[in-house]
């Protein structure tokens, strides 16, 4: 059995050294790499860059940001973003630094299907209107439209 894997084993080594297809090989390298060479660029989100993003329907609606700021007391969001959103165990939502980015389609994307070291996915326990309604909230933080701002 031992001899018959071997036998396999040195076949198979034989076979890819006889194969001189070399991927990403430039002047100034001799190795050569062993994945294809990267067409697109790779970020946080994958896929196209220039892909449409919806629209916020409640955006500059000031009942939905009421409403988005109350789901954000009521679902102890301020547990890990802080009262009044300024940060805690989580980020602050009223930074001009996003990780995940800082459109709403993004930030949609950041409360539905959560994110890595901590953020939950909400999109299964919300309706589709109150995480939009949540980003109205979180959108208006630092604005004269900001319900309950702090003093």
């Amino acid at each position: 059995m031992n001899r018959l894997l071997s036998a396999c084993a040195c076949a198979a080594l034989l076979a890819c050294a006889g194969c001189e297809k070399k991927w990403n090989q430039s002047p100034e390298s001799s190795m050569g790499s062993a994945l294809p060479p990267v067409t697109h660029p790779v970020g946080p989100v994958p896929g196209a860059g220039d892909m449409a993003q919806p629209g916020n329907p409640y955006e500059g609606d000031l009942l939905a940001q009421r409403a988005g700021r109350e789901t954000f007391v009521r679902f102890n969001c301020s547990g890990c973003h802080g009262g009044r959103a300024g940060g805690g165990m989580g980020p602050s939502l009223r930074d001009v630094d996003w990780i995940y980015g800082s459109t709403d389609a993004q930030i949609f994307d950041s409360i539905a299907e959560g994110r890595a070291h901590g953020m939950p996915a909400w999109g299964t326990k919300l309706p589709e209107d109150q995480v939009w309604k949540l980003v109205a909230y979180i959108k208006s933080l630092r604005t004269p439209d900001e319900p309950h701002p702090p003093s």
